[in-house]
Parts: C-alpha cells; sequence; structure tokens
C-alpha cells in the first residue's frame, strides 16, 4: 500500500486565528480559556470556555452564504483554506482524485438550539430553510469541496471526541488503498451554546471553576474537576508520498500508524482497555518504534486522565520507559471532534520546531498520573516520531503516529 504523508496544515482555536499565531501561544504556555461571551451564561453553572475570539466569517464565506453555515463549518472553511495554502498545491492536480475527509462530534448545534426555539415559540413555519444544511456534520465536507473544488471521496466522522483523528485515518486509507492521491482532512467543532454548555454541565463532566478559568483545565492534576468547552478546528492536507516527493512537497511527516478500537462498555464512562488496543494497534502498525512525544487525550477528568496514564504505561512497559505526555486541553480547553485533527497539527509542528508542548495548571501531583507530563514549560528535544490519542463517548478511540522525514 502507498505510504501517506502529511504536506500541509491549517488551525484555529482559542489562542489563535490560524497555526502559526495558535502554535506560538500553546508553546508559551498560554491560556485561551476565558468567561464566555457567546451567550448569555447568569443562568448556568458552568459560565467559561476556550472560544475562539475575533472570528470573522466573511473572511471564508460570502456575506449572503454566513447564514447557511454554522459556525462549526465556518471554522473548518477557515483551517482548511490555511492547509490548502500551505501546500502549495501545483495548478494541475486531479481534483477527481483528491477528497475530503471531515469530522466533528456534534455538528451545527448552535444552529438546532436557534431553529428549535422558533418553532417552539414562533411555529414550524418561521424555521430557516437553511437549517437543516447547515447543522448537519457531512455538510461541513460539503461546504469545503464545493469552496476548494474537492471532486474525490468525500466522507465523514461523526465518532464524538475521536471524529477527528478517525478522519485522518480514514482519509490515509483513502490513499492506500487508491481511490484517492489527495486528502483534505478537517475536523470541525463549535458547541458552545446554552445547550451545549448546559448538557454537558448537566453530566458534571465540565470543571466548575468559573472564577479562576485559565487554571480551570487541569490535566493530570489531582484537584481536576473536569473539562473545560472548547471550539475550532484542525486541518491536514494528506497525500501518497511518491506525488509528494514528485512535486518537491515540503513534508511535515509520515502518517505511519493508525488504530481504532471500542469499549465496549459504558456509553460515556472510559476504559483502560478500550484505549490500550487503540494505542497498541497504532504502535503495531508503526513498527513499535521509539516514540518521542505523546500528545495526550488529557481531559482534565478523573476517569480519563488516571486511565490513559496506565495505558501508556502498559503499552511502554512501565513509567520509566514511557516518553514525555503532554495535553493542551488546559489551554484550548477540550475541542471535542476538532480536538484530534487540531492535536495532530500540533504534533507535527512540534517535529518541525523540534519544541515538547508543555502542560499547564498541573500543581498538585497525583499517585495515579505519574508520567512526565512536561509541565515546567515547554521543553526542545529532538523529535522524530509523535502520537496522538483521541477517545469519545460510546467508547469509541483513535490514534495516530507520525513519522519525521
Amino acid at each position: 500500500m502507498k505510504r501517506v504523508v502529511v504536506t500541509g496544515l491549517g488551525m484555529i482555536n482559542a489562542l489563535g486565528l490560524d497555526k502559526e499565531s495558535a502554535f506560538s501561544a500553546i508553546i508559551d504556555g498560554k491560556c485561551g480559556i476565558n468567561a464566555i461571551e457567546l451567550f448569555d451564561t447568569d443562568k448556568h453553572a458552568v459560565r467559561i470556555a476556550g472560544e475562539v475570539r475575533d472570528f470573522d466569517p466573511l473572511s471564508v464565506l460570502d456575506a449572503k452564504e454566513v447564514k447557511k453555515a454554522d459556525r462549526f463549518i465556518q471554522l473548518g472553511l477557515k483551517a482548511a483554506a490555511e492547509a490548502m495554502e500551505d501546500a502549495n498545491l501545483p495548478e494541475d492536480v486531479d481534483m477527481e482524485r483528491f477528497g475530503v475527509a471531515s469530522a466533528s462530534g456534534i455538528g451545527g448545534l448552535r444552529t438546532i438550539e436557534k431553529n428549535s426555539v422558533v418553532c417552539n415559540t414562533r411555529g414550524p413555519r418561521r424555521i430557516s430553510p437553511f437549517f437543516i444544511p447547515s447543522s448537519l456534520v457531512n455538510m461541513l465536507g460539503g461546504f469545503i469541496s464545493i469552496y476548494q473544488g474537492l471532486k474525490g471521496p468525500n466522507l465523514s466522522s461523526v465518532t464524538a471526541c475521536a471524529a477527528g483523528t478517525h478522519a485522518i485515518g480514514e482519509a490515509a486509507k483513502s490513499i492506500m488503498v487508491g481511490t484517492a492521491d489527495k486528502m483534505l482532512v478537517v475536523g470541525a467543532e463549535s458547541a458552545i451554546c446554552p445547550v451545549g454548555i448546559g448538557g454537558f454541565a448537566a453530566m458534571k463532566a465540565l470543571s466548575t471553576r468559573n472564577d479562576d478559568p485559565q487554571t480551570a483545565s487541569r490535566p493530570f492534576d489531582a484537584d481536576r474537576d473536569g473539562f473545560v468547552m472548547g471550539e475550532g478546528a484542525g486541518a491536514l492536507i494528506l497525500e501518497s508520498y511518491e506525488d509528494a516527493v514528485a512535486r518537491g512537497a515540503r513534508i511535515y511527516g509520515e502518517l505511519i500508524g493508525f488504530g481504532e478500537s471500542g469499549d465496549a462498555n459504558h456509553i460515556t464512562t472510559p476504559t483502560m482497555d478500550g484505549p490500550l488496543r487503540a494505542m497498541k494497534g497504532a504502535y503495531k502498525m508503526a513498527g513499535e518504534p521509539k516514540v518521542d512525544y505523546v500528545n495526550a487525550h488529557g481531559t482534565s477528568t478523573p476517569v480519563n486522565d488516571k486511565n490513559e496514564t496506565a495505558a501508556l504505561k502498559e503499552l511502554f512497559g512501565g513509567k520509566d520507559n514511557c516518553p514525555p505526555v503532554s495535553s493542551i486541553k488546559g489551554q484550548l480547553g477540550h475541542c471535542l471532534g476538532a480536538a484530534g485533527a487540531i492535536e495532530a497539527v500540533v504534533c507535527l509542528m512540534a517535529m518541525r520546531d523540534g519544541v515538547l508542548p508543555p502542560t499547564i495548571n498541573y500543581t498538585t501531583p497525583d499517585e495515579n498520573c505519574d508520567l512526565d507530563y512536561i509541565t515546567t514549560g515547554a521543553r526542545k528535544a529532538d523529535l522524530n516520531i509523535t502520537m496522538s490519542n483521541s477517545f469519545g463517548f460510546g467508547g469509541t478511540n483513535g490514534v495516530v503516529i507520525f513519522k519525521k522525514i
């Protein structure tokens, strides 16, 4: 099967409207979590999130088109456009062999909420005709394929917080088996709305540190009390190694392993076994190499962080054999279905720059979370192989491993 490499990247999140500014802020240990401004939170138990500030949808859509696309689609279009430009593709690309693999955990929740209110207060005749096409998850790929002219496979992953990582795997499979030469992967999410925050808060999944948003998300810390919602998008251009070399493309890295698994245990509570099997699958496919860095799922929830730590120790043969690990969710919040795509972009940029992203807000050690989480700031390192983990509700897990070329 064909080798698959990454030749273009794009990213937008609470710390930046483009990949370079966002990555620089991540490395600097900054935090994009603040009081929510997207809606009135007076009646909410949780009033903080990692919002994308100062984003103008007119930067990616004509004014008459903005109302046709939910915010998650708008953010995805922004990251996709950056990745396409970054890849420096030739004009003669065969667009019938260039596809898109999109991902979102929830999709247009803001639009669904808005039109549900309209239906109940003003009647069904007042529902927007753009409601359905604006909120469907796969319309992320639909809009992107139209705006970028991509006529190859148009795929969509809707696997909760593992969606972005699964989309990378699905795109790679298309190239490996020959149904496409190039694929644009885009994971996007924007669920910071009354029903989104309220729903996760009702599950007791969110941190309630409203008075100290900058330290609310604290992956692997003993005092962690839940995740913080984030929003954003990540995008990657995948293509065959042969095509990339032939056109003289800059290669960020090669996708050498990906793993997928199901917990078959509980709709929301993760196990150690499921994530471990996904890690083992990716690790075996990659040839069991020396991994230099792991970007953890690291949600700042009591169960995930403990289980993920235990799974990593099992995978690598004990604490002393584990590579450095960090979670950037303390800085961005948890971007749900976009998280895997954003974190893959961060892994590839970390390899490019030879730097380990930090885990912020780790102040109180947890005996169950005892790895090197890079808690004292970013660290220079020679990175050749990086791994990224994503686990979602429903017990769905995805892992990818990249190699520097």
